[in-house]
């Protein structure tokens, strides 16, 4: 361990500890108003140590992105950083407190899927952010089963958010077991991933001390993941039937674990149709697909079926998708871009309320990029044989491992999960709305594939100053300069790659 390692250790735990102070003196606590920072005399001190903690932790983590000096240390001193945070008040949002009274309408034989928390009288509802107090819960049976047992072991509110911080704390370390294979496996330095994900203030900030259900689902997600990344070339030829079982069998698990990370929260969906392409041996022909893919398909069903069955609530959570946009933010691009629009209309007595449109727009445009990703993705792995000698689309593909000489070999490992982390990013940028930890769900995948990291890195690293410790959202106070700042950057990434997709001129022949 070097001098500039020990200064990154160290600078980033005194950042930990003065966003733990920060958290007793302004954090989400259960009997303050959303707006605590701003109403108390210790207002002032705690937003300076805020920003100065988050400040020296995001400073520390950029400092080592290309790696730590070890994936040992990169554990030791994440959990170093980590223990401060798992200690004071819930940080970032409010959002574990409408975790705990879902958790109690169901516990309270209601449907947490046909009220809000208001209307089904939860004795904590005082402590929601009054945005979500009359939504129903869009997040998945099995999360809001999880939810009623610590309201029920808890016994209390308090208990009942120390449990769903214990779980939270649980994803995280489920997700932390699984880097250094996942990188290994992917051809990526373990002690880089590892650095990448558990030293990022988004997951101590709100994953951990949030106690946000994102840590759940990425701590099922990245299990599955790391069983399809395991399996080996097919030996079924070989070792007869006790082969193809144990190979059925771990199809079913990953299928399984990833069918509960959606019946969390709807996004792991995404990675399912790249999960498939991992799950199958040799060429994806059709045959193969239904094989191994129908293998997955059927655990990844029962992962969603049974905990719909076992709580009784069906499908309803998906209902409450669509609320999960009532708050308007100019942090997601596409509504950054109707808050421009509107805010034009109204400079000429107009009120085009372009928003609505813009946010469909994005989900279009999504609708058709995650195709595309995915067959990019296929067509990586399994190129036409006319492409092989040129091997353009490999070398364009960041995450196939290029090899001196005329063969182009590629890691189908790391390209499998480099797509499930461009589609994840996609779905982050292209959502009707952004919170910072949101931007977790890409990193702890690309973390493990990527071999360019500062694209990810840098976003991840600004989004840490977006919240306060009481649930303020910053970009509440500022909506026309950040519409305006955000549209602005839509536009030059647009130019910039319609700039790189124009064909350039080939010199003249000697």
């Amino acid at each position: 361990m070097g001098p500039r390692d020990r200064v990154a250790r160290y600078t980033g735990l005194v950042g930990a500890l003065l966003l733990a102070v920060a958290g007793y003196l302004g954090g989400a606590l259960p009997d303050a108003t959303t707006d605590r920072v701003w109403n108390t005399d210790a207002g002032p001190l705690t937003v300076t140590l805020w920003l100065l903690g988050t400040a020296a932790m995001v400073g520390a983590w950029w400092t080592l992105r290309e790696g730590a000096p070890s994936t040992r240390w990169a554990y030791l001193t994440a959990g170093w950083w980590t223990l401060p945070l798992l200690v004071t008040a819930p940080l970032g949002s409010r959002d574990v407190y409408s975790y705990a009274c879902q958790g109690w309408i169901y516990a309270d034989g209601g449907d947490p899927y046909a009220t809000g928390v208001a209307a089904a009288g939860c004795p904590w509802v005082e402590a929601v952010a009054p945005v979500w107090r009359d939504t129903p819960a869009p997040y998945g049976p099995f999360f809001v089963l999880l939810a009623a047992l610590a309201v029920l072991v808890g016994g209390g509110l308090l208990g009942t958010v120390a449990l769903l911080r214990v779980l939270a704390l649980a994803g995280v370390l489920a997700a932390a077991a699984c880097l250094p294979g996942l990188a290994r496996a992917a051809g990526v330095p373990p002690r880089r991933a590892t650095w990448l994900l558990l030293a990022c203030p988004l997951v101590g900030v709100h994953l951990v001390a949030g106690a946000h259900n994102d840590a759940l689902m990425l701590g099922l997600l990245l299990p599955a993941l790391l069983i399809l990344a395991r399996r080996g070339p097919d030996q079924s030829d070989v070792n007869g039937a006790g082969q193809r079982v144990v190979t059925a069998g771990g199809l079913l698990v990953a299928g399984m674990l990833l069918g509960l990370a959606v019946s969390v929260k709807a996004t792991a969906v995404v990675v399912l149709p790249f999960a498939a392409l991992a799950a199958v041996r040799g060429r994806p022909v059709v045959r193969a697909l239904l094989r191994d893919g129908g293998l997955l398909a059927v655990g990844a069903f029962g992962g969603l079926l049974v905990p719909a069955l076992l709580t009784g609530l069906g499908l309803g959570w998906l209902g409450g998708l669509g609320r999960s946009g009532d708050t308007v933010q100019w942090t997601s691009p596409p509504t950054a871009v109707g808050m421009l629009v509107d805010y034009v209309g109204e400079l000429f007595g107009r009120h085009p309320d372009a928003v609505p449109l813009t946010r469909i727009a994005g989900l279009l445009l999504l609708t058709a990029l995650l195709p595309l990703l995915w067959y990019r993705t296929l067509s990586t792995l399994h190129p036409p044989p006319e492409s092989r000698p040129a091997g353009l689309i490999m070398r364009s593909w960041r995450w196939a491992s290029a090899y001196p000489g005329d063969n182009l070999m590629i890691n189908p490992a790391g390209v499998v999960l480099g797509g499930a982390g461009v589609a994840l990013a996609a779905t982050v940028v292209l959502a009707p709305v952004f919170h910072p930890w949101y931007a977790t769900w890409p990193l702890a995948v690309l973390a493990v594939a990527a071999t360019r990291t500062g694209w990810f890195v840098l976003p991840c690293a600004l989004a840490s100053f977006l919240a306060l410790p009481d649930g303020t959202n910053l970009a509440r106070l500022t909506k026309a300069p950040g519409a305006i700042a955000m549209t602005i950057l839509v536009l030059a990434i647009v130019i910039w790659s319609l700039s790189r997709r124009r064909p350039q001129r080939s010199p003249p022949p000697p």
